[in-house]
C-alpha cells in the first residue's frame, strides 16, 4: 500500500514548513550573498568565553548537568534570568521563570495549554512565520491587528478582541520580525490593560530588545501587567548562542504549572548543560559587554543595508529600525517580490518573500532583509545587485 498524506493528523495536512529554513540550502552555493536568514553574526558567536564556561560549569556541577534535571529548569538560571529582566522592568521571581529551548518552545508550550482547534488568536500583520507555523499546528484561526510605524494600534486591537473573543494575542514589541518596528510606550501600556481587562493572554515575544543600536530603551509589556495576563518570552538565541537553544518563559505560577506538565512529556527538560553555561555567562556579568560589542559591528551592518536602499529604484520603501535583524521593504503596488526572489538566487542574492509573514497571505510585493550575516562590504554588493535586479 502507497504511504500518502491520509496518514497525517488533519491539522499537519496543511502545513508545508518554514519559508526560511526552505531556503537554506541555496546559501551554500558559492558566491551567494544571503538577506534571507535571521542568523546571529559568526563574529558574535564567542567561542572562547563559551568554551571556557563549559569547562567552569563541568568543574562545578559536572554529575549534576549530566543527570536528568528537574523540567522547571536548573535553579541557579532561573535565579540569573529573573534578575537579568529587571532591565525591561519585568519584576519576577525565580519560580516565575521556566528555561525552554529557545523562546520557540515557549510558545508551543503556551499553545498546547490554552489552544483548542478553532480558537481565535490575534497576531500582528506582518509576524513572524515561525509563530504562525506553530498556531497552525495547534488548529487555530488566527486574525490579523492592524499596525503602523509604532507596531499594533491599540484601538484596533480592542475592536479584534471584541469581534473575535481570541483565547491569546501574540506581540513582537521590540524590533518586530520581520518589520523591525517598535511599539511605542503608550501602546505597550494599552495593550496590557486590554488583556488585563478582557481576560486575553499576551505573548510577549521578545528576543530582539537588547540588539538596540540607537534610541532609549523601553520596558516590557510584561512590566505594566497586573493580574498576570502577559506572558514574556526570552531568549539567549540572539545574544549567546542559537544552538545552544536556551530561553524562558515568564508568567504567573498557574499558567506555569500547566506549561511545566506540558514541558514533561516534550523533552522532560531543558539541557541541563547548557542552562548551566547561560547561567554563568548572567552571573559572571558577561553578558552586557559581549552585547555592546555585538551592537557595534550589527550598527554597521545595518547602517551599511540601509545606505544601499540608493541603488534601489523610486516607489520602493523601507523601515529604518533602531535595532534588530531586520529590515523590511515592499515594492510598488502591483509589482512582486515571489517573482524578485526568483531572478535575485539566479543572481546569487536571497531574501525573505514578506507575502509568509501575513496570516492572510497577499502583500505579495514585501520583502524582508537580513543584514547580520554579511560584513558591510558585502551588504553593499548585495544591494547594488538586488536593487539592479528592481
Amino acid at each position: 500500500m502507497e504511504f500518502t498524506q491520509d496518514v497525517f493528523a488533519e491539522q499537519m495536512k496543511p502545513i508545508t514548513g518554514s519559508a526560511i529554513r526552505q531556503v537554506f540550502h541555496l546559501l551554500a552555493r558559492p558566491g551567494m550573498i544571503s538577506f534571507a536568514g535571521g542568523n546571529p553574526s559568526a563574529d558574535a558567536l564567542d567561542v572562547d568565553t563559551v568554551s571556557a564556561l563549559a569547562q567552569e560549569a563541568l568543574a562545578q556541577n559536572g554529575k549534576a548537568i549530566l543527570q536528568y534535571g528537574a523540567t522547571e529548569g536548573w535553579a541557579p538560571l532561573r535565579e540569573s534570568i529573573a534578575e537579568f529582566v529587571k532591565r525591561a522592568g519585568i519584576e519576577a521571581k525565580p519560580e516565575e521563570v521556566l528555561p525552554v529551548h529557545g523562546s520557540q518552545q515557549a510558545l508551543d508550550l503556551l499553545l498546547k495549554a490554552v489552544i483548542n482547534p478553532g480558537d481565535v488568536i490575534l497576531a500582528e500583520s506582518p509576524t513572524f512565520l515561525g509563530a504562525l507555523q506553530a498556531m497552525r499546528t495547534y488548529s487555530a484561526r488566527v486574525e490579523s491587528i492592524a499596525t503602523d510605524e509604532q507596531g499594533v494600534i491599540p484601538e484596533a486591537a480592542e475592536e479584534a478582541i471584541r469581534a473575535h473573543h481570541p483565547k491569546l494575542m501574540y506581540i513582537i514589541p521590540t524590533f518586530q520580525n520581520p518589520t523591525g518596528v517598535t511599539l511605542s510606550l503608550e501602546r505597550r501600556k494599552a495593550l496590557a490593560e486590554l488583556a488585563n481587562r478582557y481576560g486575553v493572554i499576551l505573548a510577549e515575544d521578545d528576543p530582539y530588545r537588547d540588539l538596540r543600536y540607537a534610541g532609549e530603551p523601553l520596558p516590557a509589556i510584561k512590566s505594566f501587567d497586573e493580574g498576570g495576563w502577559v506572558v514574556y518570552l526570552a531568549s539567549f538565541s540572539k545574544l549567546i548562542s542559537p544552538g545552544m537553544r536556551v530561553g524562558a518563559a515568564i508568567c504567573n505560577p498557574v499558567l506555569m504549572r500547566k506549561l511545566v506538565i506540558g514541558k514533561q512529556s516534550t523533552d522532560v527538560h531543558t539541557t541541563s548543560f547548557t542552562q548551566a553555561i547561560v547561567d554563568l555567562y548572567l552571573r559572571k556579568n558577561l553578558l552586557l559587554p559581549h552585547i555592546e560589542r555585538i551592537c557595534k559591528s550589527y550598527k554597521r551592518q545595518l547602517d551599511a543595508m540601509l545606505d544601499g536602499f540608493k541603488y534601489f529604484p523610486a516607489g520602493v520603501t523601507h523601515t529604518a529600525p533602531e535595532g534588530g535583524l531586520f529590515v523590511w521593504a515592499a515594492l510598488p503596488e502591483g509589482q512582486s517580490a515571489l517573482s524578485l526572489f526568483d531572478r535575485a538566487v539566479e543572481n546569487n542574492v536571497a531574501f525573505v518573500p514578506g507575502t509568509h509573514f501575513y496570516p492572510e497571505g497577499g502583500h505579495e510585493n514585501t520583502f524582508r532583509l537580513n543584514f547580520s550575516n554579511s560584513p558591510a562590504d558585502v551588504i553593499e554588493t548585495g544591494m547594488k545587485r538586488l536593487g539592479g535586479l528592481i
